[in-house]
């Protein structure tokens, strides 16, 4: 039995895979996160993440967090979980689609650069730059030397970045096969969901191995000291969202600015004014 697992660690390593790509299954399944402890924590963080708005706005500071990882993974749920509590003038969400014929004779990174944050913003990116190494990479929708170019380029396009004062933070998400392929399943039998599969998740799925490999090729060139990877066990939704709301309120300092309470005015009084009848005015049906 030893042997047999040596021989195939030897032709995984000639293959160009790493240890890691086993460790989208690790750790071990945990039974869920019971909901009255997740909504009750999410309440909580989602305080500290207004707390942390008002510290961007006041300090003049400039977020960028990117989120990566599998298709279905639970980028889009932990993004809207930041952003429901918070002002989307300060905390933004850049989701960008397919570029135009235009941008796809732009240097690489143009696009991405016009959606940067000003002082005083924190941008979301679901789904950034990292295209080129994973989509684009394992599609075929970039050529060798575009690929390579990009690996070379990311990591000073970031230190650029991060000299330049901005914060920026970098999540992968990862799921285990068996989750994915669970997650799949809901959004196709739920017309809710459907629109979140795409045919480029569907074939995802006939190319497992080469998103793994694509993955860690990326992590190899772009896991730096000045924007690392933080990868978020996302097997569990509750426990994802919690886990990288809490990291990402840990790697900002902040202070609570949150305003005192606020004592309404009296209204003003409506003696000499007449409003006009109500049965000029087209009212939405109530049906409910």
């Amino acid at each position: 039995m030893a042997d047999k697992k040596d021989t195939q660690s030897e032709e995984e390593e000639k293959a160009g895979i790493s240890t890691d790509v086993k460790s989208d299954a690790e750790p071990k399944a945990r039974k869920r996160m019971p909901r009255k402890l997740y909504e009750s924590e999410l309440i909580r963080l989602q305080e500290e993440l207004v707390k942390l708005q008002y510290w961007i706005k006041e300090k003049g500071l400039k977020v960028v967090v990117l989120f990566e990882g599998r298709d279905a993974a639970g980028k889009g749920g932990v993004i809207k979980r930041i952003t429901e509590r918070t002002n989307p003038r300060i905390v933004k969400v850049v989701a960008l689609g397919t570029p135009s014929d235009r941008e796809k004779t732009q240097w690489y990174f143009q696009r991405y650069v016009a959606e940067l944050p000003a002082a005083g913003e924190m941008v979301l990116f679901d789904r950034s730059w990292y295209n080129r190494a994973g989509v684009e990479r394992v599609m075929g929708f970039c050529t060798e030397e575009e690929y390579r170019e990009f690996l070379r380029s990311d990591p000073e396009f970031e230190r650029m970045l991060v000299r330049s004062g901005i914060i920026l933070l970098k999540y992968w998400f990862s799921v285990n096969d068996e989750e994915q392929e669970s997650r799949f399943q809901k959004r196709i039998k739920d017309p809710r969901r459907r629109w979140k599969l795409s045919p480029m998740d569907i074939e995802s799925r006939n190319r497992w191995l080469e998103y793994s490999r694509a993955k860690d090729t990326m992590f190899a060139h772009t896991d730096i000291k000045q924007a690392p990877w933080y990868v978020v066990n996302a097997d569990d939704k509750r426990r994802a969202r919690l886990n990288c709301i809490s990291h990402l309120l840990s790697s900002i300092p902040y202070e609570d600015l949150t305003p005192g309470e606020i004592e309404l005015p009296t209204r003003q009084s409506g003696v000499g004014y007449v409003r006009p009848p109500f049965e000029d005015q087209t009212f939405v049906p109530e049906i409910y």
